[in-house]
């Protein structure tokens, strides 16, 4: 919980430099004069970690804080970006404290957010980067053509990834009518999803990073997600031996190589062999069905098993979903002629 909250905090950093914004317009101009400089949010603990230079207390603007950032010393703004506090300071953060950096100013910039607990901004005249901290957290800021190719690269693996799993996924639509499911069957789709979600976790940060930027390619990349959790957990709830939350949980602990090898994914969620014959509880198909997460969990439980569903009558589903089973009825002959005709079904 602690390594989320410490990410989402770092995640609101990020759109704070984020092109375009006036933070990032600074940095940007101080690249490009070949000047470094250190910008360091202020915070309760701060104020023992600086000596000298003086006290601004002024409206924040990108002109000021880049004429500011000439002088050698840290330049201290508010954590809201409203006001410049203090210019050409001194960070005086304790020697003690662990810092892999090797220059004088990357140290004191590391040290200070690791004492003070905030973010510190040090820019490299010499090496032209820009390097964000926050706690333990050390950051290279990428410029936009950077993030873009790395975006674009992610995204042609994405579409190549989500054509995969819907091929996958509409075999397994057949094959599910026809109980000629095996575990690796299933195994080959939950695999294909995780690959998509993981992905989809390393280029989030990117995205905001990049900021109004990415808005057109972040549509894309929501397209690419769209439904695959979903279609993930109703599969892990039609076919696995164990609770959703456990199997997920066994998910997301699963290494890279564990993940690609399905024997490995078989044996967690199934307690069988890749080629063992499996039988869906009919979860996933229901979820294209008239019904609730309640309902559907008591037809299931009901008739326990999707061929039984299939086959079930308007009578036998009128005390569970009442009103409304006729309806039910028809949309199940409907859906199963849809699969059958070998319309992808998602």
């Amino acid at each position: 919980m602690a390594e989320l909250s410490l990410e989402k905090v770092f995640i609101d950093f990020l759109k704070k430099v984020a092109p375009g914004t006036p933070l990032r317009l600074v940095i940007n101009d101080l690249i490009r004069s070949r000047l470094g400089a250190l910008i360091v949010f202020s915070s309760p603990e701060l104020e023992k970690l600086i000596e000298g230079g003086f006290r601004v207390n002024c409206r924040f603007t990108p002109q000021r804080l880049f004429e500011l950032c000439k002088m050698d010393g840290a330049i201290v703004i508010s954590s809201d970006l409203k006001r410049i506090l203090h210019a050409n300071v001194l960070l005086t953060p304790d020697s003690t404290v662990i810092s892999h950096e090797t220059g004088t100013r990357h140290k004191a910039a590391e040290r200070t957010a690791k004492q003070a607990n905030t973010f510190v901004i040090a820019i490299s005249e010499r090496r032209r980067k820009t390097t964000l901290y926050y706690q333990k957290t050390k950051y290279y800021l990428k410029s936009s053509e950077e993030l873009l190719r790395g975006i674009t690269s992610n995204l042609q693996f994405l579409e190549k990834q989500r054509e995969i799993f819907d091929d996958l996924l509409s075999k397994l639509n057949i094959l599910e009518m026809s109980d000629l499911v095996s575990v690796s069957d299933v195994c080959r789709i939950i695999q294909r999803a995780e690959i998509i979600l993981r992905i989809s976790e390393t280029i989030k940060r990117n995205f905001t990073e990049l900021g109004k930027e990415g808005n057109i390619m972040n549509l894309r990349h929501k397209e690419l997600l769209k439904n695959v959790e979903k279609i993930k957990d109703d599969l892990i709830r039609d076919y696995s031996k164990l609770s959703l939350n456990k199997s997920k949980k066994l998910i997301i602990n699963l290494t890279f190589e564990g993940l690609i090898e399905l024997e490995t994914l078989a044996r967690l969620l199934f307690e069988e062999g890749p080629e063992e014959s499996v039988y869906p509880k009919g979860y996933r198909f229901m979820s294209h069905l008239s019904l609730n997460e309640k309902e559907i969990s008591v037809i299931a439980s009901q008739f326990s098993g999707l061929n039984k569903i299939i086959e079930v009558s308007s009578e036998d589903l009128e005390p569970i979903i009442k009103g409304k089973s006729g309806k039910v009825r028809e949309e199940i002959n409907n859906l199963r002629e849809q699969i059958l005709s070998g319309k992808i079904v998602l």
